[in-house]
This record gives structure tokens, C-alpha cells and sequence, in this order.
């Protein structure tokens, strides 16, 4: 019975040793994994951070181009509202026709050429 008790015990022990080796085996893969997730962890980390910075840069971009654009419309406003006053080319060109035309009656009328009936 002593034997068989010791044979028990010698299984039971050695049964522990490979449990123990088997469960060192599991631990070093676990901590494999847990470093290789750290490594992933740290380069999406820095590309992170480098998507912010350049988001960051478009922020600061996209500003200056909405205050450009405003000031584009107050400009475009102020030309469109001074526009308004001002004749055309077309109708310019039609103006001096007319008043070459008027020039040259008056000159006939007078006698006189029509850059004198203008001086006067």
C-alpha cells in the first residue's frame, strides 16, 4: 500500500511539474501576444498623431480660406453695386456715335468744324 501510495504521489508530482511547465508555456504566449498588441498600440498611436497634426493643419487652412472667401464677397459686392452706375461698352460706343453725329449737324449747321463748337 506504501507503494502504491508513493507511485501516487511521484504521478501526482510529476503530473504538477507538467501542469506547471504547461502553464509557463501559456504564460510566455500570453505575454507574446500582450507585446506584440503593445508594439500594434504604439504605431497606431504615432499615425494618430500624425493624422492629428495634419487635420490640425486643414483646420487652420480651411479658416483662412472661409475669411478669403468673405472677403471675395465683399468685394465681388462692392463691384457688382459699382457696376450699377456705370454704362456699359456697348452703350458708351452708341453715346459717341450720337454725339459725333450731333457734332457733325451743329458743325454743318454753323459752318464751323466741330472741335471749334466744342471749345466754345
Amino acid at each position: 500500500m506504501n507503494k502504491i501510495k508513493s507511485n501516487k504521489n511521484k504521478n501526482n508530482k510529476s503530473d504538477i511539474a507538467g501542469e506547471i511547465r504547461h502553464l509557463g508555456v501559456i504564460i510566455e504566449n500570453v505575454d507574446d501576444k500582450v507585446s506584440l498588441l503593445a508594439e500594434q498600440y504604439g504605431d497606431i498611436k504615432k499615425t494618430l498623431d500624425s493624422h492629428t497634426e495634419i487635420l490640425n493643419s486643414h483646420t487652420e487652412m480651411i479658416v483662412k480660406n472661409t475669411e478669403d472667401i468673405e472677403i471675395i464677397k465683399s468685394d465681388t459686392s462692392f463691384i457688382k453695386n459699382s457696376l450699377k452706375v456705370k454704362v456699359d461698352l456697348e452703350e458708351f460706343k452708341y453715346l459717341e456715335q450720337r454725339v459725333s453725329l450731333l457734332e457733325k449737324k451743329l458743325a454743318s449747321a454753323s459752318g464751323k468744324s466741330a472741335s471749334d463748337n466744342i471749345r466754345k
